[in-house]
């Protein structure tokens, strides 16, 4: 589904991505991880076709990400540019994703999968509400609910948690889960939460520039390359998360290293 190979991207002097090469099936939840400055963003910018490469190729779904029809990926971004004052319902700001312009009129069909999609993240009953009166916990469902009304075959998701409280965090994720394995849609997440990509993702890319790790997320983002990364080993008790990996087979996970 995604193939990266030998990727560079550099900014004047300083080498955002160095040489990164992965792989990534259908049907698969890859969380990409590491600290600030890392090249996250860059490669997600990469993935979209909105950053020129210096050398190395991506193929997303057959294509280079410049010439991939825009209705076969969905992005969430991670700053939402829209004035929350803007006098807009939910249902509008779904429909200006199919359209890609804002909705003065929406027909029936349109206003039809829109609601769809409202429903698909549990908001189905907001569809008239004032996007003002939303939590951010709710506006960034809608949000998602923008990327999924095109039916897309891969999501691209940049820190789908910023700025949401701890309980839409996780029913954030469980979203997520169930979009991925019941609706078979590839999901690929930049996200500093390493304790979320253990417990909600299939894969994880760990990056600091160069690829420190790929790979089945528990063994990828194991302490020993956690510290390579972080410069200290995985064990954040600040996070609190309990919640089970939907991908686990159930055995106790090995201690690292």
């Amino acid at each position: 589904m995604l193939k990266v190979e030998s990727l560079t991207v550099r900014f004047g002097k300083l080498t955002a991505l160095d040489n990164v090469s992965f792989a990534l099936q259908g049907g698969e939840f890859l969380a990409v991880v590491g600290p600030n400055g890392s090249g996250k963003s860059t490669l997600l910018k990469c993935l979209l076709g909105l950053q020129r490469i210096d050398s190395g190729s991506i193929s997303l779904l057959g294509h280079s990400p410049e010439d991939l029809p825009s209705s076969r990926i969905g992005y969430v971004p991670q700053v939402k540019t829209l004035d929350r004052s803007f006098p807009a319902s939910s249902c509008e700001l779904v429909v200006s994703g199919l359209r890609r312009r804002w909705p003065w009129r929406i027909p029936p069909a349109e206003h039809e999968r829109a609601e769809a999609a409202l429903r698909q993240v549990g908001i189905g009953h907001l569809s008239h509400r004032a996007l003002s009166a939303l939590s951010g916990g709710e506006l960034q469902r809608v949000y998602l609910a923008r990327a999924l009304a095109r039916e897309p075959e891969v999501l691209v998701l940049d820190e789908p948690a910023t700025g949401i409280d701890a309980t839409a965090e996780q029913d954030m994720y469980d979203i997520l889960d169930r979009v991925n394995r019941e609706m078979g849609v590839t999901i690929i997440m930049v996200t500093h939460d390493w304790l979320a990509a253990r417990h909600h993702c299939s894969h994880a890319l760990l990056l600091k520039n160069v690829l420190i790790a790929s790979g089945p997320s528990l063994p990828a983002l194991n302490d020993a390359n956690m510290a390579l990364a972080f410069g200290h080993a995985g064990h954040d008790h600040a996070h609190g998360h309990s919640h089970s990996h939907p991908h686990e087979s159930g055995q106790p996970e090995q201690p690292d290293g």
